[in-house]
This record gives structure tokens, sequence and C-alpha cells, in this order.
């Protein structure tokens, strides 16, 4: 499983999103929270690993600290790497969390100035597009386009 984005968890800790993100932000509570199950045939001199639930609290004290954060996706990646059962809850999580609108990411678009002649996309994670439009009109020598017949 990838790490959970740093800048999801800070984003879902500092109330982004909404009430869908505190609901994330509590579902991933919720399940940190739940006992710690180790891997069948371990040792028991296995170092100790944490659960997650120190990090969480760490990170909702000061979820602009980045440190914090990257504490928190290190406990969830060590903690799903050791307990099947946590990896796919935090999986399904993940999938359910990368949907909040947390602002990462955000795009900004501007036009100004100049002369535009072609088509203009705006937005943010696009894939698959194509576009067939004719090319533009030739310029007039007066600085325009030549009247459309028709």
């Amino acid at each position: 499983m990838d790490p959970i984005s740093v800048a999801l968890l800070a984003a879902l800790a500092g109330g982004a999103g909404g009430e869908v993100g505190r609901q994330a932000w509590a579902g991933l509570s919720a399940l940190v929270r739940r006992p710690f199950q180790r891997g069948q045939g371990e040792s028991p001199d296995a170092p100790a690993v944490s659960s997650g639930e120190a990090e969480v609290a760490r990170l909702e004290e000061d979820p602009t600290d980045p440190a914090r954060a990257q504490a928190l996706s290190t406990a969830l990646a060590v903690r799903a790497a050791l307990n099947a059962d946590f990896s796919a809850g935090l999986q399904r999580w993940h999938e359910q969390a990368k949907l909040v609108r947390t602002g990462d990411g955000a795009v900004h678009n501007q036009i100004s100035g100049g002369t535009f002649s072609g088509p203009v996309v705006q937005g943010r994670d696009f894939s698959g597009l194509s576009f067939t439009t004719p090319p533009p009109p030739p310029a007039t020598p007066g600085g325009g386009t030549p009247p459309t017949q028709g």
C-alpha cells in the first residue's frame, strides 16, 4: 500500500473538506483505535510499533506541523505492513478520503492580456483529452479577422 499523503492527513486534521472531511478524520481515528493485532509467529522481542493513536492526537493538536503529519503517515504504513486487516481497512479509508476536497493541489487559473485564438481548458486532473478544432482564420492586414460568409 502506498503511504498516506502527508498533505491529506494535515488537511483532514485541520478540518478541511467540511463535514465530509470531519467524517473522514473520525473514520481514520476509529480505525487507528482498533486493537493492534500483530502477525502470528512474531517474536516477543520484536520492537514496539506505534498503533498510530499518539500520532493522531499530536496532529490534531497542530495540523500545520508537517513533521507530525509525516509521523502519522509513517505509523500508518508500519502498522499496515504488520497487520493485513488494518491494511485492508486503511486502504478502504484512503480510497474514500481521497475524494474529500481538501484544497490539496488547488488550481487557480487566470488568463490576461494578449490575443487568444484557440480553445482554453482550465481546471486540474485532466486525462485523455483530445481537441479537433480547426486552426484560427488568418489575420487581416488591419489587425482583425476577416468577416465570415454565410
